[in-house]
């Protein structure tokens, strides 16, 4: 039987019958891909919103926080590597749309405002996002994504109509860096510069020491998203987060002095620029 090619981000993994993608999440199934891991959640938490981070939308708010297994990138200090690197022998329960649903609904006496598809990369089981979303915004409550939007933009649009808010991973700003990382710049601007038309997109740049930390670096990303902030006549906030060793990489924490310096070069731009992890 012949390979197929997944669609969903920039790999396009060319995948026999049986076979599984980089991200760990999607499968070759009697001549389909599909989502391997659709509703297999690893985590099921009630967050503060200002946890995903979202600093700028419905403030002070919960929100049921799901987590699965996979993603597309491969990271070196990822933050939850635990179940973002792991694959479908990780414990998970399943949970179809119908019952998130339930359970959000449930936790809105506790101040849920809705579902938040997070701490793993859920574009890989975009599938689960929209069935699940669709029923969430038809039950009047809101939908966040948290996302390294590395993805095609097909597969935005499949979720966008469902989708309130973003906080989208900016994870550097140059090609070289993404490439290192598993990921593809060019794809990523283009993911963030869509979302920001429709939904509310707040962005995060997580610093590495020695990969990341560039001045120059930062004051060309701040560049870029002021440029999106006059293209829509929105405001995009921008959390720059601070390290902590993690994963393969046992490097010292971001510096803070650093850290304050590049808000700095930031603010030259942006209006809003908060520090994380500190």
């Amino acid at each position: 039987m012949d390979k197929l090619t997944c669609p969903v981000c920039s790999h396009h993994c060319r995948l026999e019958e049986g076979a599984v993608g980089r991200c760990r999440g999607r499968q070759n199934q009697d001549g389909r891909i599909v989502s391997l891991n659709y509703g297999k959640l690893t985590a099921l938490a009630l967050d503060p919103i200002e946890k995903k981070p979202l600093f700028h939308y419905h403030p002070g708010s919960m929100i049921l926080s799901l987590g699965s297994y996979g993603c597309s990138m491969s990271c070196p200090f990822c933050q939850n590597y635990s179940i973002a690197q792991a694959s479908d022998s990780i414990h998970y329960e399943i949970y179809q749309p119908e019952e998130i649903c339930r359970i959000a609904r449930r936790c809105q006496s506790r101040g849920n405002i809705g579902i938040a598809f997070t701490y793993n990369e859920f574009l890989i089981s975009y599938e689960y996002v929209r069935d699940t979303a669709s029923l969430s915004h038809e039950a009047g409550m809101k939908n966040v994504l948290v996302t390294n939007g590395l993805a095609e933009l097909p597969i935005l649009e499949e979720i966008l109509p469902f989708i309130d808010a973003m906080n989208i991973d900016l994870k550097a700003f140059r090609p070289e860096l993404y490439k290192k990382m598993g990921g593809d710049l060019d794809m990523v601007m283009a993911f963030i510069s869509r979302a920001v038309r429709d939904c509310h997109v707040e962005l995060t740049s997580l610093i590495v020491p020695g990969m990341n930390d560039l001045p120059e670096d930062m004051d060309r990303e701040a560049a870029w998203i002021a440029s999106l902030c006059r293209d829509y006549n929105k405001d995009i906030p921008l959390h720059i987060s601070r390290y902590f060793p993690r994963y393969k990489m046992k490097e010292p924490p971001t510096d803070l002095k650093l850290m304050k310096e590049l808000q700095a070069i930031a603010a030259n731009h942006l209006p809003h620029v908060y520090l994380g992890n500190v």
